[in-house]
């Protein structure tokens, strides 16, 4: 059985709200013993992980997971590319193809799939 390696996730909308998808992405990923980095509209906490605001300077990003709609996701595409991840997950609801084509370009894969989802079957 191979050792599960440890995926630096960067959540791009962020809550507190536990209704959230992101806010659940969060406790599912730190559960799964990934580090989370959290960015959201404005500061606050899930579990031990602070929601940082703006365009914090990350390094060793892996995923980056996005719970943002295309149009707010226009704001973050050049910083999100400046992290150079390896992948970015646009969940259900953020689907967005220029976007993902730009990523392609700079040689960063892309998934249309649901983060939760993933890491259920253990496909993250």
């Amino acid at each position: 059985m191979s050792k599960k390696v440890s995926k630096k996730t960067l959540v791009i909308g962020a809550s507190e709200n536990p209704s959230r998808y992101a806010y659940k992405a969060i406790h599912r990923l730190l559960n799964k013993g990934h580090e989370v980095v959290a960015i959201g509209k404005k500061v606050g906490k899930v579990s031990e992980i602070e929601i940082l605001t703006g365009f914090p300077e990350l390094k060793d990003i892996d995923t980056v997971t996005l719970y943002i709609n295309p149009m707010v996701q226009k704001e973050y595409e050049s910083y999100i590319i400046s992290l150079n991840p390896k992948r970015i997950i646009f969940n259900p609801g953020t689907e967005n193809p220029a976007f993902i084509q730009d990523a392609r370009k700079e040689g960063i894969l892309t998934e249309i799939a649901c983060t939760l989802v993933m890491l259920s079957i253990d496909d993250y």
